[in-house]
C-alpha cells in the first residue's frame, strides 16, 4: 500500500530494506561477535582454538559478505544512499548503543583488564582473553594480553571493513591501492611483525609507528629494550625511528603531504577509513569545530613535545655511566635545537609569507620556554627539566591523551562524532604532517570551479570537517593542514571538480591562485 511522503527532500527519506544475503551476512557477524561477548562475561570455551578460528572468521565473512551483497548489482559509482536516514550511521538508536559498547570496550582494555579474563603474573587467563590464547602461543609463544586482544581485533576490523570498502569504491584506483596499503600495513607490520619480534627474543616494535604518535619511544622500557645488549635488533629499531622522524617522514611529506603517513600507512587512519567509513559525514563542519581543532591538536603537539623532552633528560639522568651522553649534553642539545628553530622561523620570514607575526610569536614563546627551563636545569643539575615530575607528566599523558582521548573518545565515539576525531582533535603526529603539508610540501588538491554544481558531496564526506564545495565554487586549491589526502571527496564528485595533485613550481602561492573568474555587482555597467 503507498503511502504519502510530503518530504521535499530530493532523496529517498525511506531507505530500501536489506535483501536476504545482506541479512545472511548480519547474521554471520552479529553470531561472530556474540561469541566474543559471552566469553567477555566469563564464558570459558572447551576449545578455544576452534572458537576463535570461528568467531574470526564469522566477522571477516560477515562484512564482507555484507559490502559484496550490498553493492555485487550495482554500477559502480557514488554508494552513499540513505545515511542520513539509517539509525546505525545517523546518531540515532543504533548509532549510539553502538557507541557505548565501543567505548565500553576500551574502558575495560586500558582500566580495567581482569574484567576482560587478563590474568597477572604465570596464572592463567580466563574469558575473553583466554579465547585469544592459542593464537598468541602460535605466534610469540607467550600467553595472550589484553592488547594482544585488541590488535587482533583491530586487524580483524581493517581487513574485513577494508574489502567492503574496496566493493563500495571499486570505480575509483586511488580508494583501492590506498586501502589495500593500509590493510598490508596493519597485517603486517602493526600486528605479525611486531608478535614475531617478541617470539625471537627481540622487543616489541612497530617500525611504522614514530613519534611523536609513538609517545613510548623515549620511555625508559623502550630505549632499555632497545638498547640492551641481548637484543640484536635493538639498534636498528632505535636507528629507523629517528630516520623516520628527521629524514624518511619531511621527505614523503614534501612530495606526497601527509597523506602518505595518515591515509596510506597509519593504524588509527586505518582503521577510521574502513571500519569508519560509515560515519564519516558526522564530521562537524562548523566554523567553531575548525578553530576547536586547531587550538586542540597544537596543545597536544606541546604537551608531548614537553613530556618527552622530560623523558630523554630523566632517561640520562638516571643512566649515568651507561650511556654515552650525560644529563648536561641533553640539556645542551635541547637548548641548541630549539634556538635553532627560533632562528630558522624567523630567518624563513623573510623570503616566505607563510608565517604570521602571531604565529611567529606563540612559536617562539613554546621553543624558547622549552630552551629557558632546559638552560636551568643545565645550571641546577636537577633530575627534572620542568618543574613537575617526569613520570607524572608521562601518566598524565598517557592517561588523558594516549587512553582517553586517543581510545575511549578517538574510537568510541565514531558513531557519535565521525571516524577521525582523534586524526582531526588530537593527534600530535597529523598536527606535525600538517605543518609541513601547509606551508612545505609539494601536495594539493585542485579544483576546477566552472564544473561545480554545489552538491556538497565533497563536504558532506569529508571526515576532517573540511568545507570543500567552499574551495572549489572558488575554484581554489584546497592545502589544509588537517587534510590527509583520503580523496574520497574527488571519489563521490559527480562532475570531475576534484583531482588531488602534486605541484613543484608554486608550494608558497598554491592557496592563493583563482581559477573562477568573480564578478561583483559594481562591476557590471550598462552602456
Amino acid at each position: 500500500m503507498n503511502q504519502d511522503n510530503h518530504s521535499f527532500s530530493l532523496a529517498n527519506p525511506n531507505p530500501s530494506h536489506l535483501n536476504l544475503g545482506q541479512k545472511i551476512s548480519i547474521a554471520v557477524g552479529m553470531l561472530g561477535i556474540f561469541l566474543i561477548l559471552i566469553t567477555w562475561g566469563g564464558l570459558t570455551l572447551p576449545r578455544p582454538d576452534i572458537f576463535l578460528s570461528i568467531t574470526i572468521f564469522m566477522m571477516m565473512a560477515g562484512s564482507i559478505g555484507f559490502g559484496y551483497f550490498s553493492y555485487k548489482n550495482k554500477i559502480p559509482g557514488i554508494k552513499n544512499n540513505n545515511v542520513w536516514f539509517d539509525s546505525f550511521m545517523n546518531r540515532g538508536t543504533w548509532g549510539w548503543v553502538f557507541g557505548i559498547v565501543l567505548t565500553a570496550l576500551y574502558i575495560f582494555l586500558y582500566w580495567a583488564p581482569q574484567y576482560l579474563g587478563k590474568a597477572s603474573g604465570d596464572a592463567a587467563n580466563t574469558g575473553l582473553v583466554a579465547l585469544f590464547d592459542p593464537l598468541s602461543y602460535l605466534l610469540k609463544g607467550q600467553k595472550a594480553s589484553e592488547w594482544f586482544v585488541y590488535g587482533t581485533l583491530y586487524t580483524v576490523a581493517v581487513l574485513g571493513m577494508g574489502v567492503k570498502y574496496i566493493l563500495k569504491y571499486r570505480h575509483n584506483r586511488y580508494q583501492i591501492v590506498r586501502t589495500l596499503s593500509v590493510m598490508f600495513f596493519q597485517l603486517g607490520f602493526a600486528f605479525l611483525l611486531p608478535e614475531f619480534l617478541m617470539a625471537m627474543k627481540e622487543p616489541y616494535y612497530d617500525f611504522k609507528n614514530m613519534w611523536p604518535l609513538n609517545f613510548y619511544f623515549f620511555q625508559d622500557w623502550s630505549l632499555d629494550s632497545m638498547l640492551a645488549d641481548s637484543s640484536k635488533l635493538g639498534w636498528l629499531m632505535l636507528t629507523s625511528g629517528f630516520l623516520m622522524m628527521f629524514l624518511i617522514s619531511p621527505i614523503l611529506t614534501y612530495f606526497y603531504g601527509k597523506r602518505w603517513y595518515c591515509s596510506w600507512v597509519c593504524g588509527c587512519g586505518g582503521l577510521a577509513e574502513t571500519a569508519g567509513d560509515p560515519f564519516r559525514h558526522l564530521s562537524d563542519k562548523s566554523l567553531f569545530a575548525w578553530k576547536l581543532e586547531r587550538w586542540i591538536i597544537y596543545s597536544v603537539l606541546v604537551f608531548v613535545t614537553i613530556t618527552s623532552v622530560a623523558l630523554i633528560y630523566s632517561y640520562s639522568y638516571n643512566r649515568q655511566g651507561k650511556i654515552m651522553a650525560t644529563p648536561q649534553d641533553v640539556a645542551l642539545i635541547v637548548i641548541g635545537l630549539m634556538l635553532l628553530g627560533i632562528i630558522l622561523i624567523w630567518a624563513l620570514k623573510k623570503y616566505t609569507q607563510v608565517f604570521t607575526k602571531k604565529m611567529l610569536i606563540i612559536v617562539t614563546s613554546i621553543l624558547g620556554f622549552i630552551a629557558l627551563m632546559s638552560a636551568l636545569t643545565f645550571v641546577t643539575g636537577s633530575s627534572n627539566v620542568f618543574i613537575i615530575d617526569t613520570y607524572q607528566l608521562k601518566f598524565w599523558y598517557g592517561l588523558f591523551i594516549s587512553q582517553a582521548f586517543a581510545g575511549v573518545i578517538g574510537v568510541g565515539f565514531y558513531p557519535l562524532l565521525g571516524n577521525r576525531v582523534w586524526c582531526r582533535f588530537g593527534c600530535p603526529m597529523a598536527a606535525i604532517l600538517g605543518i609541513q603539508q601547509k606551508f612545505f610540501s609539494r601536495f594539493r588538491i585542485t579544483t576546477n570551479g566552472g564544473q561545480c554544481i554545489s552538491c556538497g558531496n565533497c563536504s558532506t564526506y569529508c571526515e576532517m570537517g573540511i568545507d570543500v564545495r567552499a574551495y572549489a565554487q572558488k575554484g581554489q586549491d584546497i592545502v589544509r593542514s588537517s587534510c590527509v589526502g583520503c580523496g574520497v571527496c574527488a571519489a563521490v564528485c559527480p562532475r570531475g571538480v576534484l583531482r588531488l595533485e602534486n605541484g613543484s613550481t608554486d608550494i608558497t602561492e598554491r592557496t592563493k591562485q583563482l581559477r573562477t573568474i568573480h564578478v561583483t555587482e559594481d562591476e557590471i555597467k550598462i552602456l
